[in-house]
């Protein structure tokens, strides 16, 4: 197998050039339209400065995080604890002395529920059918909300939080909260830094775009 000017994956068999389509089976070169070969090869241009790209983002990352974790490290030696929050585990905020640039580290939990959260779901029924009319129907608005999945088939997070804001002072509804808390699990977690600029103190702050879906 060898790369044809295109760049394509192009199979030699005696002498005569082949195609490889998506479903594996071998096409002559010359039957392969103009159009479509014109269209492999912008694709492959495109995913080729694509993934040296993402590689050079990857190490930006890397060396950026390197760069905090040794600013932390000094912190650290300073005053004997970390003072920019806990590295590695919070969200802080570095600024330059002028406060014109700014780099946040912030660190998001990836939560899903356990079982517990059913027994929840029936205890708030058992709650609203006895309260019937009574029961205001902003609540029955925030429990429908909460327990209803989306496409991926979870329930809604920020509506089952809301519900532990509540002030109820049922012993049912109290212990459904209390399923609710022991249902959350962090299953994983990820750090995410952002960049912004202003030009004066008084400016709001102007975010760098790294991400190209919103470039």
């Amino acid at each position: 197998m060898q790369q044809s000017e295109q760049g394509a994956a192009i199979t030699e068999v005696r002498g005569k050039k082949y195609w490889t389509d998506s479903r594996g089976s071998l096409v002559p070169d010359e039957v392969v339209k103009p159009a479509d070969k014109l269209e492999d090869e912008t694709v492959r241009k495109i995913i080729g400065h694509a993934a040296d790209l993402s590689a050079q983002i990857e190490r930006f990352k890397a060396h950026t995080m390197d760069d905090l974790a040794g600013l932390d490290a000094l912190l650290e030696q300073d005053y004997g604890l970390v003072k920019k929050g806990n590295r590695g585990k919070g969200n802080r905020t570095y600024m330059t002395f002028d406060g014109l640039m700014r780099v946040t580290v912030q660190i998001a939990d990836f939560v899903t529920f356990g079982p517990q959260l059913q027994v929840a779901k029936a205890r708030i029924d058992e709650c609203l059918n006895e309260w019937s009319s009574d029961a205001p129907a902003e609540l029955r608005v925030v429990v429908t909300r909460a327990f209803n999945t989306d496409r991926e088939g979870k329930v809604n997070r920020a509506e089952i939080y809301k519900l532990l804001r509540l002030d109820i002072a049922d012993e049912r509804w109290q212990q459904a909260m209390r399923a609710i808390k022991d249902a959350v699990r962090v299953i994983g977690r990820k750090e995410y830094v952002r960049f912004a600029v202003r030009e004066r103190p008084e400016d709001g702050f102007v975010s760098i775009t790294i991400d190209l879906a919103k470039a």
